[in-house]
């Protein structure tokens, strides 16, 4: 078998996984189940491949997988700027890991869930973003 069922039906955990990978390039990092962050990882990694691709083709695969959400929104001196996962995906994500050639991802083990004692763990990009940086300086 070559993934997860993770106890759905196939639509379920088709837009589980979609929705889990989009919050992966909003945010740089989530935490979830560590048998959920695994098959998270395998699409995210497919999902930044096509990101750094880059031409047509890899962008319709990547928005017909992905959610259409807003990222980001930044303000400039004249301008607003707005950003959707996927144009986060082509954009930043993609350059971030243009020299690199794959592990674009780690899966880090935290302590179990308090509610069921479920394993859980953080699922982040490994080379950090401007933004994750910024958030760093300021803890």
């Amino acid at each position: 078998m070559g993934y997860r069922k993770l106890g759905r039906t196939s639509s379920q955990r088709k837009a589980m996984l979609r929705d889990l990978v989009s919050d992966l390039i909003i945010n740089d990092r989530i935490k979830t189940t560590k048998t959920r962050a695994k098959e998270t990882q395998r699409l995210a990694e497919k999902m930044v491949t096509l990101g750094k691709r880059g031409d047509l083709h890899a962008r319709r695969q990547a928005a017909a997988f992905l959610r259409n959400e807003l990222a980001e929104v930044g303000e400039t001196e004249d301008e607003i700027i707005v950003q959707s996962t996927l144009q986060k995906l082509f954009d930043d994500i993609a350059v971030r890991f243009e020299n690199r050639n794959g592990g674009y991802t780690r899966v880090l083990n935290t302590e179990p869930r308090r509610g069921d004692g479920a394993p859980m763990a953080i699922l982040e990009f490994v080379e950090k973003g401007e933004v994750a940086e910024q958030e760093a300086e300021e803890e």
